[in-house]
């Protein structure tokens, strides 16, 4: 811990003069969320990406972004290096909300007896869009709308949702392992930028199935796919430098940033209390989601540690996302993001998106779009 923590200390004394250091496989390179106030650290761990890994691909030129490199312009010595493709799991490899979670759901509710529960997929449609995607808050409403079953307590709903949860879990785990197809086109997509020498990074670790699903999803690749790849999932992010400031692996946070943290959740306990002494009263249901926060510092976290992996400093890695939270993340860090239309999306807006597209191939996405397109 300590020679973790004085090695991070040393990175951070590093003078602006520094930041203009030329890029090298033995650095990785941090920015903060404005492009041109980028912050350079050096830690002390190598590219994820084996040195002999070869970065044949085109630039991605960015408009309104500079080059992170030294007068001497390391883009010339590796033009590869600069792009790096992030991949969400849900909606992205596969197209998870239509043909899993709302599957597994059903099972669920089959498997505890509840027969009188189904979801269609209008009905599951509207339960995600109410709830912004929080499962337990999808089953809070329903089970309000047509009834909780009679012989359960009151006192016992929450312990009831989260069965629920724990057998959807198991019954996801299940179809993805076994019946559920890759979206097409995206092994083609990965392979495309394999063969470009562009570093395609899967993020596992913010999937709403799970990190152990996403990887079960992830698997459907094909092991010498996977060789060539690499998978973020919660331990690689905590693991990451970012992870490490973040999550306080390597450096312990100062009294006033804990008390601040711990002022929060206790806030954020109390409203939900409250609220639910006044749901009581008046007889009705309220929840307040509280997460959203930390769901975003998550998905942050993952998409910062995709970029430290592969080596690309975050504003010139794209994230191809299938979530609106995804969005959202790389929006704050100043990270390209490039919406891929799901069942669940298809009449979604992305105000914040560089570009929607329907699937991969053809007329829809592929790499040498990505080299190619001039973000605005």
């Amino acid at each position: 811990m300590e020679t973790a923590s004085c090695s991070i200390l040393y990175t951070l004394r590093f003078s602006a003069n520094t930041m203009t250091a030329s890029m090298n496989n033995n650095k990785l390179y941090y920015e903060t969320s404005l492009p041109r106030n980028r912050l350079c650290l050096l830690p002390s761990f190598p590219s994820a990406f084996p040195r002999n890994f070869n970065f044949r691909g085109k630039n991605l030129q960015l408009n309104g972004f500079a080059a992170f490199s030294s007068p001497s312009s390391a883009q010339n010595q590796n033009p590869s290096q600069e792009l790096a493709v992030l991949l969400e799991v849900d909606g992205v490899l596969m197209d998870a909300y239509r043909l899993g979670n709302r599957q597994a759901f059903n099972l669920a509710f089959q498997k505890l007896g509840l027969d009188c529960a189904n979801w269609t997929e209008p009905v599951y449609s509207d339960l995600l869009r109410r709830s912004a995607d929080n499962e337990e808050r999808m089953l809070m409403l329903y089970f309000n709308r047509i009834g909780w079953p009679t012989s359960l307590p009151t006192s016992e709903k929450e312990a009831f949702v989260k069965s629920v949860l724990r057998e959807k879990k198991i019954a996801l785990e299940e179809l993805m392992l076994k019946s559920l197809p890759l979206r097409p086109g995206v092994e083609n997509f990965i392979d495309d930028a394999c063969n470009k020498g562009i570093p395609v990074i899967i993020l596992a670790s913010y999937s709403k199935s799970g990190d152990k699903i996403a990887r079960s999803i992830v698997q459907r690749l094909g092991h010498e796919r996977l060789s060539k790849i690499k998978v973020i999932g919660n331990e690689e992010v905590e693991k990451s430098l970012y992870g490490q400031l973040v999550f306080g692996k390597a450096m312990t946070s100062s009294l006033d940033e804990q008390l601040a943290k711990e002022a929060r959740k206790a806030a954020s306990a109390e409203k939900q209390r409250i609220a639910k002494e006044v749901a009581s009263i008046l007889k009705v249901s309220v929840d307040i989601d509280t997460s959203s926060s930390e769901s975003l510092e998550k998905i942050v976290a993952a998409l910062r540690a995709g970029a430290e992996i592969a080596g690309i400093p975050v504003y010139k890695c794209i994230l191809i996302a299938g979530s609106k939270s995804g969005v959202a993340g790389a929006e704050q860090i100043g990270m390209p993001r490039v919406v891929l239309r799901s069942s669940f999306t298809s009449r979604a807006e992305f105000p914040s998106a560089n570009a929607i597209m329907d699937g991969f191939g053809g007329a829809d996405l592929t790499i040498s779009k990505l080299c190619q397109k001039r973000w605005s």
